[in-house]
Formats: C-alpha cells, sequence, structure tokens
C-alpha cells in the first residue's frame, strides 16, 4: 500500500490506529499489509496487521469513534468526501521496518518496478511477493510466513 510518509510512520509507530482509504479491493482482516512509504522517502517501511474493515462514512464515524485515541483527524476524514465506496483499516502490530528499502534497491532486484498509486494485491507466483518476503525476513528477523 502507498501511502504518504507522514501517516505511514504515524501507523508505523503506532499513533494512528485505523487507515481511511477510497477503496482498497482484496483486503480482509488479518492480511500483512506492507506500507510503501511515498515521495519523498520512496522507500518500503514496514507493515501492519489488518484488523476490523470498515465500509461507508457514517459506519467508519462510528467505528472510529468507539477507539481510544485513533489517530484520525480532521485532514484524514476530508479524504473521505466523494468517495464511491470509502473505507477504514484497523492497524493491528504495527512494525517500523529498522531498514528502510528504497525504491532503487527494488528495482536493482526488479527492474522498472513502479509502486502502486494506492495498493496492490502481490500474489506468491510474483517477483515482487519474494523481493517483498526477503525484506520482510530481513526487517524482521523471523523466518517465511
Amino acid at each position: 500500500m502507498s501511502i504518504k510518509p507522514k501517516y505511514g510512520l504515524e501507523i508505523l509507530r503506532g499513533r494512528k490506529k485505523v487507515e481511511l482509504r477510497g477503496f482498497v479491493g482484496e483486503i480482509a482482516s488479518g492480511d500483512v499489509v506492507v506500507l510503501y512509504l511515498s515521495s519523498p522517502v520512496q522507500a518500503i517501511g514496514g507493515e501492519f496487521r489488518a484488523g476490523r474493515i470498515v465500509f461507508g462514512v457514517d459506519e467508519i464515524k462510528r467505528f472510529v469513534e468507539s477507539l481510544e485515541d485513533p489517530g484520525v483527524d480532521e485532514e484524514d476524514w476530508g479524504y473521505l468526501v466523494g468517495r464511491r465506496k470509502p473505507m477504514a483499516i484497523e492497524v493491528l502490530d504495527p512494525v517500523e521496518y529498522e531498514v528502510k528499502v528504497a525504491l532503487r534497491a527494488l528495482r536493482e532486484e526488479i527492474p522498472n518496478f513502479r509502486p502502486p498509486l494506492s495498493y496492490r494485491l502481490v500474489k506468491p507466483a510474483e517477483p515482487l511477493y519474494g523481493a517483498i518476503e526477503r525484506i520482510r525476513r530481513m526487517a524482521l528477523k523471523r523466518p517465511e510466513i
């Protein structure tokens, strides 16, 4: 998932507990969401596990209001205006990678790699999946999942 560094780091450092999006298809509770911090950082910076997924502005507001210190501000709410299918993703178990993986390093392994504009589901058969798994093992110092 691509995200502005300001918001991504808030998530990874545990201060933002809900990510509001216009729409991210094919995401389910329990999925690992790897964050690509967009310009000027341009690097994979960490990950979190998706908790509850909530759709619709009214439902999202109720959900966010039910959380203690969700880390959502007025600027976040403005992002949902005019979205066809707004959604909220609960952030669980955020991990900021000690070493960020720069876009240029990704392109050394996967020539012409382009980060997603919003999000991208990565399938196990893709070279990107293997690259992300290697990054995760290195960053998290844990075996394959």
